[in-house]
């Protein structure tokens, strides 16, 4: 007797709507991570946005090398910049000219940085805009803490990084600059939409590219949100491995994005425009749970 799969009348739109939020994903590398993988071309859609983090210590060579590299694989490489890291402008404007002659990059992240205290006389994003050094670049992005950051507000809030944001936003107005935040990543779709609606209200309309994390091991997936300084949601992994049920099981932000994809179905001037997934768990891990769920 043939086997018979039933499934619920809600479930195909669902997945209908889920593959539609994550068309024009992007997915996050380092140099390191890049070089375990023989080919992306198997793993991921052809023009992909591949960001690039840069860690301190990093050689500008291995970085370039990386973005050069997705490039003659069809992809399109988006590094990051980040400011304490650069010793002064003109090391900024090295990197820019490396990064536009060597790989062909239009598209930056731009962010302040991991060290607290700057190598140089860079701190901040609006200084390397200010620069002028990203003049013709395609696409920039800047970034967005749903969460907030207590590196940038150390008293738990969020002045700081909304008044980032509103003049980043201001800068955004008053130049033809095609910018958008992404985020860090979190794990609960209620507080991400409430911050989204949050921007929206206060006249920050850059588009979000929302920040996933990939599939992976809970205790991998709670290392690397501790590190990160991942705030309120991070009760979802907690609560999860207090199951010891579920402790060993694979951890994925399928109920998540899918969450998110339904409001957006329903809000289609919602401001989550796109899913940057953070493969904290293997890029191949990430790419397969992505191409199982865009198609619809």
């Amino acid at each position: 007797m043939a086997l018979v799969n039933f499934r619920r009348d809600n479930e195909a739109p669902a997945a209908g709507a889920m593959a539609a939020f994550l068309q024009g994903c992007s997915i996050e590398v380092m140099p390191r991570t890049a070089a375990a993988i023989e080919d992306f071309r198997p793993l991921l859609p052809a023009g992909t946005r591949v960001y690039i983090a840069h860690i301190e210590g990093t050689p500008i060579d291995e970085m370039v090398a990386t973005a050069k590299r997705l490039r003659d694989e069809g992809f399109e490489p988006m590094p990051h910049f980040p400011a304490r890291i650069m010793r002064d402008a003109d090391e900024l404007r090295t990197w820019v000219a490396r990064y536009k002659g060597e790989a062909g990059v239009t598209q930056a992240l731009l962010l302040g940085g991991g060290p607290r205290k700057p190598l140089g006389r860079l701190d901040a994003t609006m200084q390397m805009i200010e620069t002028g050094a990203f003049n013709g670049f395609a696409r920039l992005h800047v970034a967005g803490h749903p969460e907030g950051n207590r590196d940038i507000d150390t008293d738990g809030g969020d002045r700081l990084v909304m008044e980032a944001l509103r003049f980043k936003q201001d800068f955004a107005n008053r130049t033809d600059a095609d910018m958008a935040i992404v985020t860090q990543f979190a794990f609960e779709a209620p507080p991400l939409i409430a911050w989204a609606d949050r921007l929206a209200a206060e006249g920050i309309k850059m588009p979000i590219h929302i920040g996933v994390a990939g599939p992976g091991k809970l205790q991998t997936l709670l290392k690397f949100a501790i590190a990160c300084g991942v705030g309120p949601s991070l009760k979802v992994l907690q609560k999860r491995a207090r199951d010891v049920t579920k402790l060993l099981m694979p951890f994925e932000p399928t109920d998540l994005v899918a969450q998110l994809a339904a409001h957006k179905a329903a809000n289609p001037a919602f401001g989550i425009e796109a899913v940057h997934l953070f493969p904290l768990g293997g890029i191949k891990t990430t790419a397969t749970w992505l191409a199982e769920h865009t198609k619809g």
